[in-house]
């Protein structure tokens, strides 16, 4: 039995080592493979045997190939990959708003509403030029033209945000597809009687998915006695023994852009916002583009109503004969503060004077329209409005069936208005340079663009009073009660300053968070990353033990051929 049980043992040894040489170059060959988790071949002493007083080894057996990899190791980087990619996406989203604020530049919203003002400031001392009272409604027309294309981009910035959704839940998707198609393929592969061997590329192929996918969303799983896995997304299952879920959109529009929302398809659980990419590109598409489209919106609405306000109680260097409202109300029968008017803007407790002039004789009439809006008994509305502006004399008034008011002077006269300390005028579109309510219409009034003559630089002096212009120039310095007491300027440079602050937060945010899962990676390559230096050392120390064992199977033949010449 000890030369056979010998030979044996040499012809086992060679096989062995032969294989681990393989394992080696195994791993060589995928050293630059992405994803890759070293393999090991794992040897154990084999079973010993007694001839007669004597137990001898048989050798070496092997157990199985097996990955090098740290379970808890990869659930940590999966948390860190969820983490990261979050913030990351909410980071990258800020910078692109960032450059579309172009702050600091002469394409800027600050810039174009300094410009703007300073045309104004042009006609204060020359209020009966006609180039620069031209001037002044071409810059009108750029700021305006500014606002609305800042409002577009960052639309579109929102758009590809909503492509981006549909674009990751397609991703994760296939890659729970693939984690479910490799399932049976490892569990067959596994449980095929070859000792403890892990299924190595199929099981490769199955972390590089989940790596993947952790990036997307945040998941969780369990690997079964099979060598299949359980698969969840928080409290949810993606993949569970026989079933799934997959992820599905649920279209919807927010602020003027179609948006999607991601549920889980058997427990419609909404899973938009628990982490990874998904949940920075929704955030960053409606918490952060959206926030600043109504900060924008807040700021265009203001500078529109608080603009008209004073313009309204100018006057041009023309009067009018015929004014219709550049808004129209939904309810021409609701009061003129109320919601149900449909007005863009309300109006308060107050009162203002139309001035009715002969222009032969240049006599003028002032007349006091009270608007009524202190909630007790019956307030205005444009229905009432107009009958009174329709009761002056050589004046008529009516309400279209679109909702918009409309004022006719008689013949030979003209119209002009001043001192509203109602705000009803701005509020229906009379007498305004801007219309619109927010950034999405604002628009130059068409009656100005067509006759800078109606550009209420004054305030009643005549062809060389520049008083109410000078009130246009200052009004972004004026608080304002909607806006805390703050002017426009300084809410538009909060807007700014809160936005260069929370990216320059982000930013830190993702780079300490970049740093953390680095560090985890690193950690991890170390650990079942491939060294062609530790796997040069196995293939020489599995060369030197094979022709170790090929010399004792040399040896063996040399003792088994003394016993045959015996």
């Amino acid at each position: 039995m000890g030369l056979n049980a010998a030979l044996s043992m040499a012809k086992q040894s060679l096989e062995i080592f032969g294989t681990g040489i393989q394992v080696s170059g195994q791993n060589i060959s995928n050293a630059g493979t992405p994803g890759y988790i070293r393999e090991e071949l794992v040897l154990n002493a084999a079973d010993p045997f007694r001839q007669g007083a004597l137990v001898l080894g048989t050798g070496v057996e092997v157990s199985g190939i097996q990955q090098q990899i740290d379970l808890f190791l990869e659930t940590r980087i999966h948390s860190a990959n969820t983490e990261y990619s979050s913030i990351e996406e909410r980071n990258l989203i800020y910078k692109q708003l960032e450059a579309e604020l172009r702050e600091l530049t002469e394409g800027d919203l600050s810039s174009g509403m300094n410009e703007f003002l300073a045309t104004i400031n042009n006609v204060v001392n020359q209020p009966n030029s006609i180039p620069d009272r031209e001037f002044v409604i071409n810059e009108a027309e750029k700021f305006a033209a500014e606002i609305s294309s800042l409002r577009l981009r960052v639309n579109d910035l929102r758009e590809v945000q909503s492509v981006n959704v549909e674009n990751l839940v397609k991703e994760a998707n296939e890659l729970i597809d693939t984690i479910i198609e490799l399932n049976p393929k490892i569990s067959k592969l596994e449980a095929s009687g070859l000792l403890q061997s892990d299924a190595g590329a199929l099981r490769t192929q199955r972390y590089t998915a989940l790596n993947r996918l952790s990036e997307l969303i945040p998941i969780r799983y369990r690997e079964r006695s099979d060598g299949a896995i359980d698969l969840f997304t928080g409290s949810d299952y993606l993949v569970l023994a026989g079933s799934s879920q997959k992820l599905t959109l649920q279209t919807g529009t927010d602020r003027g852009v179609v948006t999607h929302e991601v549920l889980l398809s058997r427990t419609n659980s909404n899973i938009s916002r628990t982490g990874g990419e998904l949940k920075g590109v929704i955030e960053g598409r409606d918490d952060i583009l959206g926030s600043f489209v109504d900060q924008l919106d807040t700021y265009t609405s203001n500078l529109i109503f608080e603009f008209n306000k004073i313009h309204a109680s100018g006057e041009g260097t023309a009067g009018f004969e015929q004014l219709t409202a550049a808004s129209s109300a939904l309810d021409p029968t609701a009061a003129l503060n109320s919601t149900q008017s449909g007005l863009p803007f309300q109006a308060t407790h107050g009162s203002f004077q139309i001035k009715v002039t002969n222009k032969t004789t240049g006599l003028t009439n002032t007349t006091t329209i009270n608007v009524d809006l202190d909630g007790i008994g019956a307030d205005t509305t444009l229905n009432s409005l107009s009958a009174a502006i329709g009761g002056v004399t050589n004046l008529s008034s009516s309400v279209s069936t679109d909702g918009r008011l409309s004022i006719t002077a008689g013949s030979d006269y003209e119209f002009r208005f001043s001192n509203d300390t109602s705000g009803a005028l701005a509020a229906i579109g009379i007498n305004t340079l801007f219309t619109g309510a927010d950034s999405s219409d604002i628009q130059i009034n068409s009656v100005i663009q067509q006759n800078q003559q109606f550009l209420a630089t004054g305030q009643g002096g005549g062809p060389s009073d520049g008083s109410n212009a000078v009130l246009l120039a200052a009004f972004a310095e004026n608080p304002i009660d909607s806006l805390g007491g703050i002017s426009l300027d300084g809410y538009y440079e909060k807007v700014v300053s809160n936005i260069a602050q929370a990216s320059a937060s982000e930013a830190a945010l993702s780079e300490g968070s970049q740093a953390f899962r680095d560090s985890l990676l690193g950690q991890r390559e170390q650990f079942s990353g491939v060294s062609i230096d530790e796997e040069t050392i196995n293939v020489l120390t599995y060369q030197r033990a094979y022709q170790s064992a090929a010399r004792l199977v040399s040896t063996i033949d040399e003792l088994f051929t003394v016993l045959l010449n015996i």
